[in-house]
């Protein structure tokens, strides 16, 4: 949620913020017009409570001839108040709905424009030339089912579409990944954490994921929960309503676990293999920081992305996502995009988010200032590794017999094999 006051303050921010976004910069003015109108009807409302105390302390004051009028001034003094009260709560409902649709205000230098707008910032690492090697490139489906590795039809059999097993070979390096990815974070400073899968609505709206793509979330109408595609969101809800400590530095935490995504709108797009299935395992790193710290908080997180990305010898590139193309929660995202020789484009491998105060605000997250005062925290995300890896690994280090030369950097967690092979 974003911050009403400082909207009230300088609603061109936020107008400016809507225009990157290709949103509409009335809901800017339809907030501003709400909240005026709720603090006015909560001033009715408080003047008339005073007002009504002050007559009930008359009450025991009056003489016994004006007793019985003021009996009846009170009561109707009464009713007043409760239409004043009920009437301030429904335009407080009216606000936070607004606010509640109201995305994160965007940091200034992120591109405008939408999916298509994004800013790359570099290059690492330089795509094999297959054709130079006399190699023919193979997607890692079939690379997968060479090995033994991806079963799509086992899946599709027992979960249906966008549900596989992993076996053998590809259970063993999707672990690997995980472990080192997870030992990445422990190193820098992160918490592991196997977190809860489902989670409660406020939870889940708390983080902002039940917006424009809510659709995409699996829930459980029978239990009213909602199962996480990233625990981020069990992350974000773990310190809700709390007042945090972060005089030592920032409190980060390395969650594990399963995802699901229903993917709704996506046939026709990735259909073949485990680039985007409904569900996969992910380590995601989440940061609660001050303010002040959250940018300097969104580069280190993508820097131990790029350490993971180097581990697994992938060549990437690093984009600035544009505005139309962030989350509602985000003020900035960094995208790591890996080589996918089979496609011969960048695929999404990694995102880290800043989502500056929006979502403390929304779970009431605070820290304790050393005036004493407490303020909304920052909060940071980014993915650490994920199922989706598999794949880029599986293509970008095919050699020409089906085989996968192993990264150096993932060895040590699949007992030293060089290379997978059937």
């Amino acid at each position: 949620m974003i911050d009403i006051k400082a909207l009230r303050e300088n609603p061109d921010v936020g107008r400016a913020s809507q225009r990157s976004r290709g949103a509409g910069e009335h809901l800017v003015d339809e907030i501003l017009a709400a909240d005026e109108r709720q603090r006015a009807l909560l001033t009715t409302f408080e003047n008339l409570r005073a007002e009504q105390k002050e007559l009930s302390r008359s009450v025991g004051k009056a003489a016994p001839e004006e007793r019985q009028a003021v009996l009846a001034r009170a009561k109707a003094m009464a009713q007043q108040v409760k239409d004043a009260e009920a009437e301030a709560a429904e335009a407080r409902e009216h606000l936070d709905s607004l606010l509640a649709a109201m995305p994160n205000l965007v940091i200034d230098g992120v591109p405008t424009g939408g999916e298509d707008d994004f800013v790359v910032l570099r290059h690492e690492g330089t795509p094999r030339d297959f054709t130079a090697e006399g190699v023919t490139v193979r997607d890692h489906l079939e690379i997968g089912e060479g090995l033994g590795a991806i079963d799509m039809t086992r899946g599709a059999k027992v979960s249906g579409s966008r549900f596989s097993y992993l076996v053998g070979l590809g259970a063993r390096l999707e672990l690997a990944l995980l472990n080192a990815a997870m030992d990445t974070a422990v190193a820098a400073g992160f918490a592991p954490v196997i977190t809860p899968t489902l989670v409660k609505p406020e939870i889940m709206a708390g983080t902002g994921f039940l917006g424009a793509h809510a659709d995409e979330i699996y829930r459980l109408p029978a239990d009213d929960l909602y199962l996480v595609g990233t625990s981020e969101v069990a992350l974000a809800g773990y310190h809700a309503g709390e007042i945090l400590d972060l005089a030592g530095g920032p409190l980060r935490y390395a969650g594990w676990s399963s995802c699901y995504r229903r993917e709704a709108g996506a046939a026709g797009r990735d259909n073949r293999g485990i680039v985007r299935v409904h569900q996969f395992n992910k380590v995601e790193m989440f940061s609660y920081v001050p303010i002040e710290d959250a940018a300097a908080e969104h580069e280190r997180l993508l820097a131990w992305q790029e350490e993971m990305l180097a581990k697994a010898e992938l060549p990437y590139r690093v984009i600035d996502t544009a505005a139309g193309d962030l989350g509602s929660s985000a003020a900035r995202k960094f995208d790591c995009e890996a080589w996918v020789p089979s496609q011969g484009v960048y695929r999404e491998m990694t995102s880290t988010s800043n989502c500056t105060t929006f979502q403390a605000r929304r779970l009431n997250i605070r820290e304790r200032t050393p005036s004493g005062t407490t303020r909304p925290v920052a909060t940071l995300n980014g993915t650490l590794a994920t199922t989706r890896w598999i794949a880029a690994i599986l293509e970008n280090h095919q050699q020409a017999d089906g085989s996968v030369r192993v990264p150096q950097g993932l060895r040590g967690y699949l007992g030293g094999l060089e290379e997978l092979r059937a």
